[in-house]
């Protein structure tokens, strides 16, 4: 599994969206307990903080140590720095396991291996994501060309997954109808500047060429963009499963 989040995760924390609550609340709708939950690659704690309201013990770990310090000190989460594919958990503990906007970077077959192997039977699996955000025809184009153009090369090859919505992934469980979500912010023209700079794909032009990208397209966004808030969308990527009874 890759760490590229460590880098800057103080602002990780704070520009990346955040999950709606109806999803929480279908998710929640779907577990038979709530004694204990899993949040694989936990990030900053956005979602094992919603976990941590319903759940009496969440387990949240993720490589990344710099990004563990940004997350929500609760005294039900244990955060661990753990490789996804291989913890130290106990057999069947987990009526619930989540991975937000991280499941591309596993090895897919450890990592669900790992995942039945702690999930109780009939327990639930939440792999879920965003895909590319959108506001207007015109900015959309910016967004695009950027996305494709300008860093397009440095992109990891794992993002191809989430341009897939996640549907080449391998996924052994039972899979579950999920209904339609989406992220929707109203933000103003900094607002998206910052999430952009959160991008992976950035980091690695950065890292390459000295210089920031976004800066290439922050006059036409500003341009473009006008002195108010702007409604911006995020679809949401989903694939939730059960597993199988043992």
């Amino acid at each position: 599994m890759k760490d590229n989040f460590s880098q800057d995760s103080d602002k990780y924390a704070k520009y990346r969206p955040h999950y709606p609550a109806e999803l929480y609340e279908y998710l929640f709708s779907l577990c038979n307990n709530f004694e204990k939950a899993w949040d694989c690659a936990t990030g900053n704690g956005q979602v094992a903080k919603i976990l941590a309201e319903k759940f009496k013990q969440v387990e949240a770990t993720d490589i990344s140590k710099n990004q563990l310090k940004e997350a929500p000190k609760l005294t039900n989460i244990n955060y661990t720095v753990q490789r996804a594919e291989k913890t130290n958990f106990a057999d069947h503990q987990f009526n619930l396991i989540t991975v937000a906007q991280a499941i591309h970077w596993f090895e897919f077959d450890d990592f669900f291996k790992e995942a039945k192997r702690t999930l109780q039977p009939n327990g639930i699996i939440a792999v879920i994501g965003y895909g590319l955000l959108t506001i207007n025809p015109e900015i959309d184009k910016i967004i695009h060309h950027f996305y494709d153009n300008i860093i397009g090369e440095y992109w990891d090859e794992e993002r191809k997954y989430i341009e897939q919505n996640y549907q080449t992934i391998p996924f052994p469980f039972k899979e579950l109808e999920t209904p339609s979500f989406e992220i929707n912010y109203n933000w103003n023209d900094e607002d998206l500047l910052n999430y952009l700079n959160t991008w992976s794909a950035v980091k690695h032009y950065e890292e390459k060429n000295n210089e920031n990208p976004v800066l290439l397209i922050a006059n036409q966004i500003h341009d473009t963009w006008g002195n108010k808030k702007r409604e911006v969308k995020f679809p949401i990527i989903a694939r939730i499963g059960k597993n199988f009874s043992s």
